[in-house]
């Protein structure tokens, strides 16, 4: 759902990145659960300054120092699925949800399974464990690359390039 950054100023604000589609619906969300199982409530959000729409400033309940918003930098937040609403149409999922379908081509060869959904800020991937060991590769998850998504029927079915599953090539060193 999100992620907390660094402090904000003296009174225990903490910077947070929103996961959700519109950033501050995630003060709705309760409770709000870190990956050791701790959970927490956020009194108010609102946006944070230089205009990036997912980041907000939150006031969180019980953090009142500047050490205890230190203290949360880093933590990702979840919260348990059955707090979540059902998908809005046909093309919308939860990422979670593609997780362990298996990937195939328009022919119908399977080539893999989805085991991640990463995003490293240049938009989803889908980090996809080949049918045959190796290892794993990342697709873009677009509809050029992936323009079936059948959770229901458990598959993907993707437009992969010929080398998706052949290790990066090192460039050429510079002749001196």
């Amino acid at each position: 759902m999100g992620e907390f950054g660094r402090a904000h100023g003296l009174k225990g604000e903490v910077r947070l990145k929103s996961h959700t589609g519109a950033p501050q619906a995630i003060a709705g969300y309760r409770p709000l659960i870190a990956g050791d199982g701790q959970t927490f409530s956020l009194k108010s959000v609102r946006p944070a300054p230089g205009g990036a729409p997912d980041l907000l400033i939150a006031v969180v309940d019980r953090v009142t120092t500047r050490e205890a918003a230190e203290a949360l930098n880093r933590v990702q937040l979840f919260v348990e699925r059955d707090k979540l609403p059902p998908p809005d149409e046909d093309d919308e999922f939860l990422l979670a949800d593609l997780i362990g379908l298996s990937v195939q081509t328009e022919a119908g060869d399977v080539i893999g399974t989805v085991i991640d959904v990463p995003n490293y800020g240049g938009g989803d991937l889908l980090e996809i464990a080949p049918a045959h060991k190796g290892p794993t590769a990342f697709l873009p998850f677009t509809k050029a690359f992936v323009p079936v998504v059948d959770v229901a029927g458990k598959r993907i079915v993707a437009v992969p390039p010929d080398d998706l599953f052949e290790p990066a090539k090192s460039a050429p060193e510079d002749e001196a």
